[in-house]
C-alpha cells in the first residue's frame, strides 16, 4: 500500500498499512496532527491536543511492531474522546466552568479498552456542558463552517467528519451520537445500552446515557465493536438480497425537512434495487409519545446527576441545569416512574412488532445542520432508539439540498449488536454515495 495522505485513511486502512510495512504509527498520527492545525482554528472540534504524549506513544508501538509484538486491532490509531470522558493525564472540563483545571488520573472504562487494543488517545473534544443542557460548544459544521457540528457529542462528529482523527467516542442520551454522524456525514454507532463500560463517563441520565463512536466506515465501528467485547472482529458477510429491512418513518415523520424523505426514500429505493426486502412498517399506536416519555426519564434521572452540584456550587451551575435538580421542569417521582414502565412496556412491544426482520431503517435526522450555533439539532428521530435500548449505526446517505450531509440509521435489536453491523456492512456500499472514498470537507 503507498501512503500519500494518511488522514484520509480510514483505521482499517491505517492498520493494514502498518502491518505491511508502508506505514508507521509515527507517520499517521504526524499526518493528522497536520490535519488539525490546518483546519480545526476553523472547526474548533479540540478542546486538548496531547501532541506530546501522542507521540512518545505511537514511537513506543512502533517499537513494539517491530519487535514482533502488536497489541491488538487498533494498534498505533489514534482515537479522540469527547470531554466527558475521562481520559488519565488528560484535562477533562466537560465543557463546564464547574471542573476548569480538572485532570482525572484514571482513564474511563471505554478507553482502557481501547488502550488495551493498541490505540492512542490523541485529546479531548468539545461537547455540550456535562453533554447535558448547559454551555454549548464551540465547534462547527466541517461542510460549511457557518452551521451546527449537531450535539451534544460534537467535537466527535467534527473532528471525524473533517478528517482529523479515524476514529472518535461520544456519549448519547437522547440523539447526541447520531445527528452529528448525520450532519457531519460519518458512521457512527451507539450500541444496546449497557453493553460497554460508562464508569469514567459523566452521567446524566442512567437508564439513557450510552458510550458510542464514529468512524468512516462500517468496518471501523466493527474494530472499535470487536475491541469494546460486543462484536466478533471478523462478523459474518450478508449479502444485499438476504437483507429484510422495516422501512419506519416514526410517529414523528411530520417533523422532517430539508430533503430527509427524499434521502431515506432513496436509500429504501437502492436497497430494493439491489435486492433487499424492504417494507414499510410504522410503530404501533402506544409509541405516539414515546419522545416525551424519553425527555420525563432524562429531566428526571437527570436530577440525580446535578444535585450535588446544585447543593454545593449552585450558583456556579447552569440555569437549565440547575431548573433540573430543582424540580422546576414539574417532573415528579410519579411521573417519572409512570414513564419508565411505559419505556419498559415498549420495548418489548417493539421486539415482537419487527421479529422477521433484520433492522428498521428510518431517518437519521430531521433534515441537514442547522444553520447558527444557538442550537445542536431537534434529536427527536433518535431519543425513541436510545429510550429503547437499542442498537444503531449511522450511515450517510447523501446531500440536502443546499448541499450538506444527512445519514440514515439502521437500528436493531437489543444484545443483537454484532448482527446489526452485518446487516450495516451489507448496506452501506449501496446506500452511501461516498462510500470508500474519503469525503474531505471543502475549505
Amino acid at each position: 500500500m503507498t501512503v500519500s495522505d494518511p488522514c484520509r485513511l480510514t483505521a482499517g486502512e491505517a492498520a493494514a498499512a502498518m502491518a505491511d510495512g508502508s506505514l508507521t504509527a509515527v507517520d499517521l498520527l504526524t499526518g493528522l496532527l497536520a490535519r488539525i492545525d490546518a483546519r480545526d482554528p476553523a472547526v474548533r472540534a479540540w478542546l486538548h491536543v496531547d501532541r506530546a504524549g501522542a507521540m512518545a506513544e505511537a514511537k513506543r508501538l512502533d517499537a513494539e511492531r517491530a519487535a514482533g509484538k502488536v497489541r491488538g486491532p487498533l494498534h498505533g490509531i489514534p482515537i479522540a474522546l469527547k470531554d466527558v470522558i475521562d481520559v488519565a493525564g488528560m484535562p477533562g472540563t466537560h465543557n463546564s466552568p464547574l471542573h476548569d483545571g480538572r485532570v482525572p488520573v484514571d482513564d474511563a472504562g471505554c478507553v482502557a479498552l481501547m488502550r488495551a487494543a493498541g490505540a492512542i488517545p490523541l485529546g479531548k473534544l468539545d461537547t455540550v456542558e456535562f453533554a447535558a443542557l448547559g454551555r454549548l460548544p464551540k465547534t462547527v459544521n466541517p461542510h460549511r463552517l457557518t452551521h451546527t457540528a449537531g450535539g451534544s457529542s460534537s467535537g466527535s462528529g467534527a473532528a471525524v467528519g473533517d478528517l482529523h482523527v479515524p476514529i472518535s467516542f461520544g456519549t448519547q442520551t437522547g440523539g447526541s451520537v447520531m445527528r452529528p454522524a448525520s450532519y457531519c456525514g460519518t458512521y457512527a454507532m451507539k450500541p444496546t445500552w449497557g453493553v460497554v463500560s460508562r464508569e469514567g463517563a459523566k452521567l446524566f441520565a442512567a437508564s439513557l446515557d450510552t458510550i458510542g463512536w464514529y468512524a468512516r466506515s462500517v468496518e471501523d465501528l466493527r474494530l472499535v465493536a470487536a475491541a469494546s467485547g460486543i462484536a466478533e472482529q471478523a462478523g459474518t458477510a450478508r449479502t444485499v438480497a438476504s437483507l429484510r429491512i422495516a422501512l419506519c418513518l416514526t410517529p414523528y415523520a411530520d417533523k422532517a425537512r430539508d430533503g430527509a424523505l427524499d434521502v431515506l426514500t432513496r436509500a429504501a429505493e437502492a436497497l430494493t434495487a439491489a435486492g433487499a426486502t424492504v417494507e414499510r412498517v410504522e410503530l404501533p399506536a402506544s409509541f405516539a409519545e414515546i419522545d416525551d416519555a424519553k425527555d420525563t426519564i432524562m429531566r428526571g434521572e437527570g436530577r440525580a446527576a446535578f444535585l450535588p452540584a446544585l447543593l454545593t456550587r449552585g450558583e456556579d451551575l447552569h440555569d437549565t441545569l440547575r431548573g433540573i435538580a430543582e424540580y422546576r421542569t414539574g417532573i415528579t417521582p410519579m411521573s417519572l416512574k409512570a414513564a419508565q414502565d411505559h419505556a419498559a412496556h415498549l420495548r418489548m412491544a417493539y421486539e415482537g412488532h419487527y421479529r422477521g426482520f433484520d433492522a428498521v431503517l428510518t431517518f437519521g435526522a430531521t433534515g441537514e445542520a442547522d444553520a447558527g450555533l444557538e442550537s445542536t439539532g431537534n434529536s427527536v428521530f433518535n431519543s425513541l432508539w436510545t429510550l429503547l435500548h437499542l442498537p444503531v449505526i449511522g450511515v450517510p446517505a447523501g446531500d440536502g439540498p443546499t448541499g450538506l450531509p444527512i445519514g440514515v440509521q439502521f437500528v436493531g435489536f437489543r444484545h443483537g449488536d454484532d448482527a446489526l453491523l452485518d446487516v450495516a456492512a451489507a448496506a452501506a456500499p449501496v446506500v452511501d454515495p461516498w462510500h470508500g472514498k474519503a469525503r474531505v470537507p471543502a475549505g
